[in-house]
């Protein structure tokens, strides 16, 4: 066993290509992800605007830079470039990694899976010796990288394997496969589409076809795409079922086309080299129009050496082992997992909720017994009210905050309580808080939220 894992690690070899063209289908996503996210105005209404951000438990010392996060924005869009032509790579690969989970971690309100999945993309990239084909560094060298090791690309093929039949085995639920939930209430409320709103979308049987189809999808999909005689059918599938997500859910953003460009890495390396080249005639055509001399971005002298970090294979190891265990987590915490959530963010766990919450804090004199009702708007957005409304853990950093503020502003013996009630997947709503809880004498930590209500109702499933 010791002897093929050394054999594999150190003699078995991929196209440099394959690395090479996934960076650039990776960079120039990020790059126009960071134009959209600034084009729409959400680096001001997200991170600047807000006068309170919910943090990530072990990382309340991230804070925003006010005016200043623009900075970031703009060291992002940079560095994408950068990654995308392949410029100072190992440097500019790591400086988008940390930069982008920054700005990811100032506030957990905007918590996305595709934000999650381009940290992780980024960090395994950082150890990849992705920058020595087809890249601005070669120009500057002279040279390039013809292999690289087989585990380079395997790395990151593995990592949308663990994505996508996380996401499928997550999706064998009773809500979803047996209520169609809660794509029922999604399509139903796209009454608006040309053709099909009013029609397809509206029956329950089409509802239940693209549960089965979506959990099918996923399980499936991994192991297709790594199969040479299925691959590319595959493909196919991932584009459709991709553009359909699109249409039906807009508001997913870059999310379908990160899983479509990065499924391409499961392509032969010939495809990868024809695309490149072709890449390569555009740059060339460029750069006639542009009266600019001649780029050759591929040259005939090669690189003995393959620069990676030694200890990048074990480190990539021990990664991808926690993304295989942390999305199991949610069995050390009794409960509904949709209903507490304990355990549900990084888990690849795609669309599978609807949660309407209504949650009131009510700001009492523990010696007096008097008290007020707090609103909500005077210190969240409508965005972070919406997300505090069904997170317990945004329910009680909120508490705090609360319990913080009025003591600033005089109050003392405070207690804050909640009044909450959340609907999950098509449910009447329920109390979801103890109401008769202090959550100011409730701390953060990874231990079980107790005073979280039960569901009065039960979810079989993965």
């Amino acid at each position: 066993m010791g002897k093929r894992i050394s054999n594999y690690l150190n003699r078995k070899k991929s196209h440099a290509a394959t690395l090479a063209f996934f960076r650039i289908a990776f960079g120039s996503l990020m790059f126009f992800s960071v134009i959209r996210f600034w084009s729409k105005g959400w680096i001001e209404s997200l991170y600047i605007k807000p006068n309170f951000h919910f943090k990530y438990f072990g990382f309340e010392w991230v804070e925003d830079f006010g005016s200043y996060t623009y900075i970031l924005f703009i060291l992002c869009l940079i560095s994408s470039l950068f990654v995308t032509i392949g410029f100072k790579y190992r440097i500019s690969i790591i400086s988008f990694f940390i930069l982008f989970t920054y700005v990811e971690l100032i506030d957990k309100t905007t918590y996305l899976n595709h934000y999650y999945l381009t940290s992780c993309i980024s960090f395994i990239m950082c150890f990849l010796p992705a920058g020595g084909f087809f890249s601005v560094d070669n120009l500057i060298r002279g040279s390039k990288i013809e292999e690289v090791p087989s585990w380079a690309v395997d790395s990151l093929k593995f990592f949308i394997c663990i994505v996508y039949f996380y996401a499928g085995i997550a999706k064998i639920n009773s809500d979803w496969l047996l209520d169609a939930q809660p794509l029922s209430i999604w399509l139903k409320s796209k009454y608006d589409l040309p053709i099909i709103g009013q029609t397809l979308l509206q029956q329950k049987s089409i509802h239940y076809l693209a549960s089965w189809f979506g959990m099918i999808y996923d399980v499936c999909i991994p192991f297709l795409l790594l199969y040479s005689r299925t691959k590319y059918i595959a493909f196919f599938f991932v584009i459709i079922f991709h553009v359909l997500t699109k249409v039906f859910f807009p508001a997913i953003g870059m999310f379908p086309y990160i899983m479509i460009f990065g499924t391409v890495i499961f392509f032969d390396s010939k495809i990868h080299i024809i695309i490149l080249n072709r890449i390569e005639r555009i740059v060339k055509k460029l750069s006639v129009l542009l009266n600019i001399k001649s780029i050759e971005l591929v040259k005939k002298n090669y690189l003995n050496s393959i620069h990676y970090p030694r200890f990048a294979p074990l480190f990539l190891s021990i990664f991808l082992l926690i993304q295989v265990i942390i999305p199991f987590r949610y069995a050390l915490y009794p409960g509904e997992l949709f209903w507490n959530e304990q355990g549900y963010r990084f888990s690849w766990r795609v669309m599978l909720i609807e949660k309407r919450g209504d949650t009131r804090f009510k700001v009492k004199d523990s010696i007096s017994g008097k008290f007020f009702y707090v609103r909500n708007e005077n210190f969240l957005t409508p965005f972070q009210i919406k997300q505090m409304s069904f997170q317990p853990d945004f329910i009680l950093e909120y508490a705090h905050y609360l319990g913080e503020h009025f003591e600033e502003k005089g109050l003392k013996n405070i207690q804050v309580f909640t009044d909450s009630f959340v609907a999950l997947n098509g449910r009447s709503s329920q109390r979801f808080i103890n109401p008769n809880v202090d959550l100011l004498t409730k701390k953060e930590s990874f231990l079980n939220k107790d005073w979280i209500l039960p569901l009065n109702d039960e979810i079989n499933g993965l």
